[in-house]
């Protein structure tokens, strides 16, 4: 498995993101520890989780946050090999209520007992990456900021990042985290072009650039032949899925660039890491960049 860096750590140039293991439509929990399980066997060291992926409540109204960090967590107690190397980054300050809806908490003493709360349920002494969720419009930045830099110096997380971020956020955390921010989960694919900036942003500050979404999310990625042609010919002419094509794309626009493709399927997450074997021409990747303008 091709390595990339985030941070002081090598992790798989492809990463799993547990989210649709935790929603709605989820699937029972042997297939999701089957899922996180060939992903660890096809060579992917990073995990993206998160506090709020979770249903609202369960059937009988229990809460249910952190309910993917508690299923990555058994699959990897429960996987045959050594997980020393895999990088479990989780998120905090979004959270889902009882009736299912989404809310925003960037509250310096939520984002602190939030964090503790995670590593607990992950099982782990330090979390190895904890992201800023989505920023809180009612909390300044900053303040926000100032609880991931005493997460940090408390030894409660390893490292820092933040998520669905701005040029102008980024280079905000980058000023109060320095070296603790390692970084950016912004939404990237051939459907969803907008964070380029923050994309160039992170090559140019050094910062893993994490595209969440990476393939447009599932109705448009069984539509990617059809909305963006250019990658249902690359696909052909390769001899492999259109998901492969776009993963591959995504990883030649920056040697910064992780994508965290969301999976349910063991079948879904093992085709995901093929794409680091697929090498693509600066033609194909000009064209497919292209593609989208």
């Amino acid at each position: 498995m091709q390595q990339r860096r985030i941070g002081d750590r090598q992790v798989s140039a492809i990463g799993l993101g547990g989210m649709p293991m935790s929603v709605e439509g989820r699937p029972d929990r042997e297939r999701s520890i089957a899922t996180v399980h060939a992903a660890l066997d096809a060579g992917v060291t990073l995990i993206d989780t998160a506090d709020a992926y979770h249903l609202g409540a369960d059937e009988v109204g229990h809460d249910e946050t952190g309910h993917n960090e508690s299923l990555v967590a058994e699959a990897l107690r429960s996987w045959g090999g050594s997980t020393d190397d895999v990088l479990v980054a989780t998120k905090g300050g979004h959270q889902r209520q009882p009736d299912g809806t989404w809310t925003l908490d960037g509250r310096p003493e939520h984002i602190r007992e939030a964090a503790r709360a995670s590593a607990s349920r992950l099982g782990v002494e330090a979390i190895d990456l904890y992201q800023y969720h989505r920023p809180d419009p009612d909390v300044p930045y900053e303040e926000t900021l100032g609880a991931f830099a005493e997460l940090l110096q408390d030894g409660v997380i390893r490292a820092a990042g933040i998520s669905n971020a701005d040029p102008e956020q980024i280079q905000l955390a980058h000023r109060v985290l320095g070296d603790g921010l390692v970084a950016v989960q912004n939404q990237f694919s051939p459907a969803f072009r907008s964070s380029h900036p923050e994309l160039a942003l992170c090559a140019e500050l050094g910062l893993a650039f994490l595209p969440w979404s990476p393939l447009g999310g599932m109705k448009q990625a069984r539509e990617l032949s059809e909305r963006h042609a250019a990658f249902g010919r690359v696909a052909e002419a390769h001899g492999v899925s259109p998901y492969q094509v776009t993963l591959a794309w995504e990883l030649a626009l920056s040697p910064t660039v992780i994508p965290i493709p969301g999976a349910s399927r063991p079948e879904s997450i093992t085709d995901s890491a093929k794409a680091v074997h697929l090498e693509l021409s600066p033609d194909e990747v000009a064209e497919l960049t292209a593609s989208g303008d």
